[in-house]
């Protein structure tokens, strides 16, 4: 099942003895996980009804021994594991024995007052695992993906409609282009600009702009996008602004070396008839930053990013070793770059 129909059914008050929640959205999963903690313990009893283990520090007999014992004073129980051993290609320590026999047998006659969840902060699953094809074969895997661009703009605008405020997609993605794609960021900014609207007010773009301090990362992305456009002069204005917060030149320079490979990898993969997921996947970035970063490269000529990730590297061993003021080396890089363009 997918998290949305894990989420359903867990409102419709059909919740399965076993869960196996993986995938790289943490903040979904940790939601997903507090809505089962709502329906089955009551807020005074969690601290009897939730236990809590890690696979890399505990053998999987003691999780399985604590899931068939029956809950003390409470109706249910929840068992919380984090995993990267039984259901991943995650390296099993040598103090820790695991039988993973033991949980399959568990899945086939799981105990009806408890529910046993493992989480798997992994983008994969080892699919030759026989507790992997055991948990799918019961249905019990949920995957939390990184929600796609267009989600992740209706999940703020939700946010927003749940709290009784109005925000337009357009406002939704300056929040975005600010926040960045960090769920638990988007939604501490996003009540934060709610309580600023008041109730059946409106959050707009301008208020965003004035409230949202732009994160480091979205101002490396807005500097890459000022060079593309030979906007010098505010590319060198942001980076001043940057320096004002006391970034490290060195630490932007590295980002922005990060930014101009993934522009690479980008058009690279992009030749090669990949879609906008499969590179998100493929480089490893969120699909809304894999989405920024294939508008930009489109910018950039493919010699244009070699040339500039060349003197980057140039930059990097001059600043480091003391021939050039870093400071002042960085800004030198940028004036060039902005006066030759992205041809």
């Amino acid at each position: 099942m997918d998290a949305k129909q894990a989420f359903r059914a867990i409102n419709q008050g059909q919740i399965s003895s076993v869960y196996v929640c993986y995938g790289t959205e943490s903040y979904i999963m940790n939601e997903f996980i507090e809505r089962l903690q709502e329906k089955l313990v009551q807020p005074e009893h969690r601290e009897m009804a939730i236990v809590r283990f890690d696979t890399g520090e505990t053998p999987v007999d003691t999780v399985i021994d604590e899931a068939e014992t029956l809950p003390f004073l409470v109706p249910s129980k929840i068992v919380l594991v984090r995993d990267q051993v039984l259901f991943a290609a995650g390296k099993e320590s040598a103090k820790i024995e695991h039988r993973p026999e033991r949980l399959i047998a568990y899945m086939e006659q799981p105990l009806e007052s408890t529910v046993l969840v493992f989480t798997v902060p992994l983008e994969k699953l080892d699919e030759r695992k026989k507790t992997v094809k055991t948990a799918k074969a019961k249905d019990c895997v949920v995957p939390f993906a990184a929600l796609q661009p267009e989600e992740l703009l209706r999940w703020i605008v939700k946010r927003a409609a749940s709290q009784g405020r109005t925000m337009e997609a357009d406002a939704a993605d300056e929040l975005l282009r600010r926040v960045g794609t960090d769920m638990r960021a988007l939604a501490a900014e996003t009540d934060k600009l709610c309580l600023h609207a008041g109730q059946g007010g409106t959050v707009s773009s301008s208020a965003i702009r004035e409230l949202v301090p732009m994160a480091t990362e979205q101002n490396v992305f807005k500097l890459t996008e000022e060079l593309a456009a030979l906007r010098t002069a505010e590319a060198i204005s942001l980076y001043h602004e940057l320096l004002k917060q006391r970034e490290e030149p060195i630490k932007l320079m590295a980002l922005l070396v990060r930014q101009f490979r993934n522009m690479l990898y980008v058009k690279e993969l992009g030749g090669q008839g990949y879609s906008s997921q499969q590179m998100a996947s493929q480089i490893g970035l969120h699909p809304y930053a894999a989405k920024i970063t294939a508008e930009q490269a489109r910018k950039f000529s493919m010699e244009r990013l070699a040339a500039l990730l060349g003197e980057l590297a140039d930059l990097d061993y001059a600043m480091k070793s003391g021939k050039i003021d870093k400071t002042l080396g960085l800004e030198l890089f940028l004036l060039r770059t902005g006066s030759r363009g992205a041809s």
